[in-house]
C-alpha cells in the first residue's frame, strides 16, 4: 500500500501539453564536438524537469524518474522546486523498495529543510521505510523497533496530522508483533522445561503489550507453567484475571479445565461471562 501522499500533481501542471526535455541530436561517436554539443545543451525549463519525473514516476518508470529528479536539483540547486525534486526523489526510491537510499535522501531534506511545508510528510515516509522493513517473528526484530520509534516521533511531531493517525495504527500492529516474538520464544522456552526464562516472556507480554491479542494466550501459558511448578495459588489469581478480562475465551477454557484437573475449581466448565469487567490493569494489579 503506497503512503499518504501531500502533493497534488495537477497543482503542480503549468502546461497543458506534455513537456519534453530538449536533447542534442548525435550525428557522431566519441568526438570531441559531440561533448562540447552536450555540454552546451540548453537545459529544459525547471518545471519541464519536474514534471517529467512526476509523469515518469505516475508511470512507474522510475530510473528515469530519478534522472529528471536530479536534473532540477543539479541545474536549479536554489530553487523551490529542487526542494519539492529532492522529496520526490525520497518517495520514488521508497517505490522501489530501495529503503536505505531513501532515508539517506529524507535524512538530508529534514536536515536541510526542518521547516518545510512537507516535512512531516518526510517523517511519515521516514517511518514507513522502516516499517516495510519489518521482519517476521522468526527473526530479529531490531527493525520493529526502529519502526516504532520513527513511528512514535511522527506522531509526537505531527499529533493532529493524517500522518499521525496513520502511525499509531502501525505502532498498534509493530506491538502486535514485538508480542508475537515473545509469545515465540516463550513457548519454546516452555517446551525445553526452561520454565523460569518462559514466565519471563509471557510476563513481559502482560504487563508492556497488554492492548495485544496476545494477551490471552500469555495468561493461559503463565497458568500452566504455575500448575506445573506447583505453584497453586498463583496459577488461581492468574486464571481469575484470564478468565474476568477474557472469559468467553478458548484460553480461559482450556486454563479453567486445567484448574479442575489439578482440584483447584469444583465443577468442569468455566463459568458464564460476566457483565462488570473493568480496565485490564487494575484487575491484574488488584489480584496481585
Amino acid at each position: 500500500m503506497e503512503p499518504i501522499h501531500p502533493l497534488s500533481r495537477s497543482a503542480l501542471r503549468r502546461f497543458a501539453l506534455g513537456l519534453v526535455v530538449i536533447l542534442p541530436v548525435l550525428s557522431g561517436c566519441g568526438s570531441s564536438k559531440d561533448d562540447e554539443a552536450k555540454q552546451n545543451a540548453p537545459v529544459a525549463p525547471v518545471e519541464d524537469l519536474y514534471n517529467n519525473g512526476v509523469d515518469a514516476m505516475n508511470a512507474r518508470r522510475f530510473a528515469s524518474a530519478t534522472d529528471q529528479f536530479n536534473l532540477v536539483e543539479q541545474n536549479y540547486p536554489y530553487s523551490t522546486w529542487a526542494v519539492n525534486a529532492q522529496l520526490m526523489q525520497g518517495y520514488t526510491q521508497y517505490l522501489q523498495n530501495h529503503y536505505t537510499d531513501a532515508l539517506g535522501t529524507l535524512d538530508r531534506f529534514i536536515q536541510l529543510h526542518p521547516t518545510h511545508r512537507d516535512v512531516a510528510y518526510a517523517y511519515y515516509l521516514r517511518a514507513l521505510c522502516y516499517y516495510e522493513q519489518i521482519a517476521d517473528i522468526q527473526r530479529d526484530q531490531r527493525g520493529t523497533d526502529l519502526a516504532m520509534n520513527a513511528l512514535q516521533e511522527v506522531v509526537n511531531r505531527f499529533p493532529d496530522s493524517a500522518y499521525a493517525r496513520d502511525a499509531r495504527l502501525k505502532i498498534d500492529l509493530c506491538r502486535d508483533h514485538l508480542a508475537g516474538k515473545e509469545m515465540e520464544i516463550g513457548r519454546w522456552y516452555e517446551s525445553q522445561h526452561l520454565y523460569e526464562a518462559a514466565i519471563g516472556r509471557f510476563q513481559r507480554v502482560v504487563d508492556d503489550y497488554q492492548t495485544t491479542n496476545h494477551v490471552p494466550e500469555a495468561l493461559h501459558r503463565l497458568t500452566e507453567i504455575y500448575l506445573i511448578l506447583g505453584l497453586r495459588d498463583q496459577a488461581r489469581k492468574t486464571a481469575s484475571v484470564l478468565g474476568y478480562n477474557y472469559p468467553g475465551s478458548q484460553w480461559y477454557e482450556d486454563s479453567y479445565n486445567d484448574l479442575f484437573d489439578s482440584g483447584l475449581v469444583q465443577q468442569p466448565g468455566p463459568p458464564p461471562p460476566q457483565d462488570n469487567r473493568g480496565f485490564f490493569s487494575r484487575t491484574w494489579h488488584s489480584i496481585f
